[in-house]
């Protein structure tokens, strides 16, 4: 029997504390956890559209038979001209039944373009609008090309021209010209801008027709030749004869609101787009298109005829 050296026993024993040391400190594989990736931002849903403004409708007159531009543009208390400009129209004599006519200037409409003739109506001044006769913006009208036969001297005329064309001209002394005039800006009818118009009667005399639907005004008598006064400050808006029934007619636009008509006079003695006075005579009283001297008189509000004696002041 074998006996083993006590060194050798102690060398075994300690190469398996070694192993078993080695067992015991060996550690697990790290566990690391990983967090799920980050979720990409959500995008916000577009926000709507604000609605768009729905725009009022224009109000809009069908013609009938029978029925003129200015008895419409008396109808709804309008100029007749602006009534014209808004529907195109060059010739106000010029409408057919059918036609449908809009009563407003029409939302974001240019302005009428230039030189419109219009024929006149009877009594009335033409409707004209001039070109431009200087360069604009939009046109331009100067300078013109030329033409000229070939020759050594209209030669040296173009060379010179294109040598000096940077330079600035010296022009030649002459007589001075007159600044052109400044076109006047459109004035609002001169009359009162607010509801309250001070009325005076157009003439005094005897009251022969009191208001009704049917006349839309009162008759007035009086005498052949005498003086019809504007009853409010305001602007002509028409003077002629171009009104069926109404004989040579007068309507004075005060403001916005209120027009005034004076029909049958014998003579006119204002103009139209001419600015009048209270007071003011604006015709001689007659008898055209009726059968005896009278002033028809009628007072429309927006348009719609009203009881000239509810407004006027006592006679």
């Amino acid at each position: 029997m074998t006996t083993r050296h006590p060194i050798s026993r102690a060398v075994a024993f300690a190469a398996v504390l070694l192993v078993a040391a080695g067992c015991a400190t060996k550690q697990p594989a790290p566990v690391i956890e990983r967090a799920p990736p980050p979720e990409p931002p959500r995008a916000e849903p577009p926000k709507p559209a604000p609605p768009k403004p729905v725009a009022k409708p224009v109000p809009t007159h069908t013609i009938k038979r029978g029925e003129t531009l200015v008895g419409i543009a008396l109808q709804y208390g309008l100029d007749y001209r602006e009534l014209a400009a808004w529907n195109n129209i060059v010739n106000p004599n010029q409408i057919s039944v059918g036609q449908v006519l809009v009563l407003a200037a029409p939302a974001g409409a240019a302005s009428p373009p230039p030189a419109i003739v219009a024929t006149p109506l009877p009594g009335t001044a033409p409707i004209i609008e001039a070109r431009p006769l200087a360069n604009t913006d939009k046109l331009k009208v100067e300078p013109r090309a030329q033409r000229l036969p070939y020759s050594d001297k209209a030669l040296a005329q173009l060379s010179a021209g294109n040598a000096t064309a940077g330079a600035t001209p010296t022009p030649e002394p002459g007589p001075a010209a007159a600044p052109a005039p400044t076109p006047a800006p459109d004035k609002p009818p001169a009359g009162t801008q607010g509801e309250a118009i001070d009325w005076i009667w157009p003439v005094k005399g005897k009251l022969l027709a009191a208001f009704s639907e049917a006349s839309k005004g009162i008759d007035i008598a009086g005498r052949k030749g005498a003086p019809v006064a504007a009853a409010a400050a305001g602007r002509v808006v028409y003077a002629g004869q171009g009104l069926r029934g109404y004989g040579k007619l007068v309507i004075i636009k005060h403001n916005e609101t209120w027009l005034s008509a004076y029909a049958h006079n014998d003579n006119i003695v204002v103009k139209e787009q001419q600015d009048v006075k209270r007071g003011q005579k604006i015709a001689e009283m007659g008898s055209t298109d009726t059968d005896q001297v009278k002033l028809h008189f009628e007072i429309r509000r927006q348009g719609k005829p009203v009881d000239p004696a509810r407004v006027l002041p006592p006679q």
